[in-house]
Order: C-alpha cells, then structure tokens, then sequence
C-alpha cells in the first residue's frame, strides 16, 4: 500500500520531470522531421581506456559509466536541465513532509538471463549492493529508515529527514539497479557473474577480447516494444590517440567520446562533412579536474605552498591552448554548471611575482641552480593532453623554484596509488552530480578521509568545512542551501587544499548519420535504446 501521507501536489511536482519530453526528440518528432528510426546496424565505437570491469557499482572509473550504461539501468535520468525523467521507475512520488519516496516500477521487465525484475532488486540495490560497494552513495541511503515493498512493481524509502537531492542518485551512473539473484549473499566484487554482467539495459554482453573489444548484442526481450534500433554496439580499445583520430576520421568507427578524442584534433573533426561534434551531455557530471595534493608530506601541509602552486599555474591557457577551448578555467571548487556555484567566488590569480613571495615567506629560497623546493607529480594516464599538461605543470612551476619530477603508470596504477596515498601530486578530475552534496562534499569531508579512490584522498581536514556540509545536507530550502554553499566554497578557497585548475566539457564527435547520440544531460551515459543510423 502506497503511503497515505502522499499527496497529489507532491505527485504533480515530481512527475514535472516526466513532462519535461520537449527536451528530447519524441519518435513523432524525428519522423515529422524526415528521420525516422530505423531498425538494424552495428555502432562500432571507441573506450579508454579499457575499464577493468563493466559492473557498475564494483567500479565506477569513466569508462565503466560509458559502457556499463548500456546493460544496466537506473530508476531515472535527467534532462539536460536536470529534470528527472522515467526510466526503469515509470513514475514516482513525495509525501507532503517530503521524507518519504515511492516508486511506481516499469511491468515487464526482465533480466538478460530472462528473471523477471521486481522491487526487490531495487531495495537490494540501493540498500545493500550500492551501500556496501559506493561511498557516495553510502552517505545519502544511510538516511534511509524505512524501506517498503508494496507489491513487485511499487517501492516505497522514507528518509530521516528531508533530503533535496535524492532523486539525482538514481541515474544509472549513480546507482545502477543490479540483479538481486545474482548478487545477494555473495562477495559483490569477487562474484563470477562480474565476467558477464547482467542488466535489463537494451543491450545485452556478449564477449569481451581483452585489449581489442567488447561486443554487446540487441536483447530482444528488453520491455520497451520496438526498442532498441541497433544490432549490436562494439566497443573497440584502441590505445593510441592517433589511431582513435584516424578511425573516426576514415569511418572505422562512428561515435568518440571522453578522452578518445584529444582536444587539440576537435578543431579538425567541426570541418569534416561526415562528422558532427556536440559539446553538450556532461551536465549532470560537470566534471571539474585539479592538483591533487598530499598534504600528509612536508612543505604540502603548508596552505601558502599550495596557494603558491596555484599563483603560477595559469588556467587560462590550460582551457585555451592545451584543451583548444573544449574546457573552461576552474572558478571555484563547485563548477560553474553545478547548482551552487556561487558565481563572484574568486580562485587565485596568475601570479608567478605572489607565488614566489609566499615562497620567500615559508624560507624556501632558491638554491644554486633556482631549486627552493622538489615535488612528485603523477601523471594522469588518460590521454596524450594529459602528458602535455603535466608537461606545462612542470613548467610552470619551474618558473617559481618549485621542482617537479613526473611519475607515469597506467590507469590501475594510478588508481591503486591514489588510494593508496601514494602520491605527492597528481592530476584528477572528478564529477559533481548536479549538487554539492553529492559529488563534492565527498572531496573534502574528514569523515571520508579513506583508502578508496575518489574520497578525500589528500587528507584534508576542516571541523568547518565538515559541519557546513552537514548543514547543507540537512537544510530543506533551496535557498539557505545556497547561503550555505557560497560560505563552503570561500571557506576552501581560503585553505586551498587542491589546486582547481579547469572544468572540462568533453565533446562527442559522431558520424552524421547516427541520431539521438546526445539527448539526456548525462550525453553518451544514455542507454542508446533510440539511438539509429538514418538512411
């Protein structure tokens, strides 16, 4: 039974999401326009680098979202505004004190091994699958007291509290809904299942050449009729940029997306005939990257030696020269397109003169040859730009008297070591997920200062920092959650634990005959059930 506490009003206020379909071209629409879909097909595309395994949840590194997206599904997704709209939940609903969420569940849908999916994949999901394997989401389920199932298709969580930004944790990138037969009772990240995901996504795994490709097949029983258009989707794992650009340039393959694409080659594919590139579908993630800093080691620990790295490093021509304008200059540690972000907040300058002042004023003079100090910095292993930026770190930081020696390793390498803290610097990029509460706090809080990647890896600590976070979790007005925000964002600002450097807006560069590549404001995180090549 639904609870009785829901209200018409409430009803209304969230299935808004439901109505927001302008937004995406309706089947009506793209046949009115000439372009009606079209069944059949192989989308050959392009992943790097190749993720280590395709469950969501057991990981959740970049090219997992992209791919795994594709098998698994969420209880929504998001406009491009960031309005929900239905995906395996049909519809759902808030009580009037705005504690308790039910969701009215999608009838026939099955699992790739043909089990039918009912609520009790959704309460195991969220409340121990997600629970035990992701702290970010972690930290919002724990405020769930109560869970209900009040038939196959209905579910029902009551939070402790009110919560604002509880529906944007059920994209598929946040908490894809996992199979409870499979999974229940076993080790989640050693289940031999992980070799052969199970999803009720459009597309179903079908092998995986470890270091060529992974192949995913149409799964013909997917609950909604006609769906999806394309017959197979290949994800092919080409190490080198160069031949990514030539593959997509020749045709080999029709869609990039992420990091398959190096910035400075974007200009080339905006003239091509053939190709279309869209800089849209990433607002949901805003992705924001950085320096990452240790700050358990020596000089690190100091706020005036990072606010000095952050003097000579100019964002600016990471954004213009490095990434050729497919990225922004970083203005604060919230990003421009995530809602908080308070628009008069100020990261330091480019300053090389203020960063060697407040070297001077540490004691760190220069030596004979310039050196005042030596820092590691891990390369991030995503991409040649990535080199060429720890190549302008270098640089840069050079200029001022600080020493850099760069440190490579692959993509497992890189993540073992960052969780590991073994690191001085390194580069990262993270996403916020459309509120601060959930991708953001998670950087900075000391009560996720863990051994796990994408925590508060560096080791920074603020009571502040920790209790205005809390405050704005906890506070139900949107606008006292901004007054909140825009003190958290002066505040770290002030202590500087990581160097902001730019927000990064990744094109997808695409065949012109594929159609409805990026229609969601999760881009090529979409599931592709619509997506078709016109004729």
């Amino acid at each position: 039974m639904t609870d009785p506490r829901l209200t018409a009003l409430g009803r209304r206020s969230l299935l808004a999401g439901a109505a927001a379909a302008p937004v995406l071209m309706t089947l009506d629409q793209a046949r009115a326009q000439g372009v009606a879909p079209r069944r059949g097909g192989t989308l050959t595309t392009m992943l790097t680098p190749e993720p280590p395994v395709l469950v969501l949840g057991v990981n959740n590194q970049g090219p997992t979202l992209v791919a795994a997206s594709k098998i698994y599904q969420g209880l929504v997704k998001f406009s491009p505004t960031l309005e929900p709209l239905p995906e395996l939940a049909k519809s759902w609903s808030v009580s009037e004190d705005k504690r308790t969420y039910t969701f009215e569940l999608q009838p026939n849908v099955k699992w790739h091994d043909g089990r039918p999916f009912t609520a009790e994949d959704v309460r195991f999901s969220i409340m121990e699958f997600h629970m035990q394997l992701a702290p970010r989401a972690r930290g919002v389920f724990q405020r769930i007291t109560d869970v209900r199932i009040n038939n196959d298709h209905s579910i029902s969580f009551t939070l402790n509290a009110p919560f604002e930004p509880f529906l944007l944790m059920f994209d598929v990138t946040a908490c894809a809904i996992a199979p409870s037969h499979i999974y229940k009772g076993t080790d989640f990240r050693n289940n031999p299942a992980n070799a052969r995901p199970i999803g009720t996504g459009p597309f179903q795994f079908v092998e995986w050449q470890r270091g060529n490709f992974i192949r995913m097949r149409r799964f013909d029983d997917y609950w909604k009729p006609g769906q999806p258009y394309l017959d197979e989707i290949i994800y092919r794992i080409i190490p080198d940029s160069q031949s990514r650009r030539l593959a997509l340039q020749t045709g080999q393959v029709q869609l990039s997306q992420a990091n398959d694409i190096e910035p400075f080659d974007i200009p080339q594919f905006e003239t091509l005939p053939n190709t279309q590139v869209v800089k849209t579908g990433w607002e949901y993630f805003a992705p924001l990257s950085w320096i990452e800093v240790n700050q358990r080691l020596d000089v690190l620990k100091d706020v005036r030696f990072r606010r000095a790295m952050a003097h000579a490093i100019d964002r600016n021509f990471i954004a213009q020269r490095l990434w050729f304008g497919t990225a922004k200059a970083a203005t604060s540690p919230i990003a421009s397109g995530t809602r908080f972000h308070d628009p008069n907040a100020r990261l330091p300058e480019f300053n090389p003169r203020a960063a060697t002042a407040l070297l001077d004023e540490m004691g760190l003079r220069p030596n004979a040859q310039g050196v005042r100090h030596s820092v590691k910095l891990l390369t991030l292993p995503y991409g040649e730009v990535w080199t060429r930026l720890s190549e302008y770190l270098r640089q840069a930081l050079r200029q001022v008297g600080i020493d850099v020696t760069l440190e490579s390793t692959d993509a497992g390498g890189w993540v073992r070591r960052l969780a590991n803290w073994e690191y001085e610097l390194t580069v990262n990029f993270v996403y916020q997920f459309g509120d601060p509460t959930l991708g953001v706090a998670r950087t900075y809080i000391s009560s996720n200062i863990q051994k796990i990647a994408f925590t508060n890896t560096s080791g920074y600590s603020n009571p502040e920092i920790d209790r205005l976070f809390d405050e704005a979790q906890a506070e139900p007005e949107t606008a006292k959650r901004a007054e909140i925000f825009k003190q958290v964002q002066a505040k770290l600002i002030a202590d500087m634990p990581l160097i902001w450097t730019i927000e990064l807006l990744f094109p997808t560069v695409h065949d012109r005959r594929l159609r409805n590549v990026i229609q969601l404001g999760t881009g090529v995180h979409a599931s592709f059930d619509d997506v078709f090549f016109a004729a």
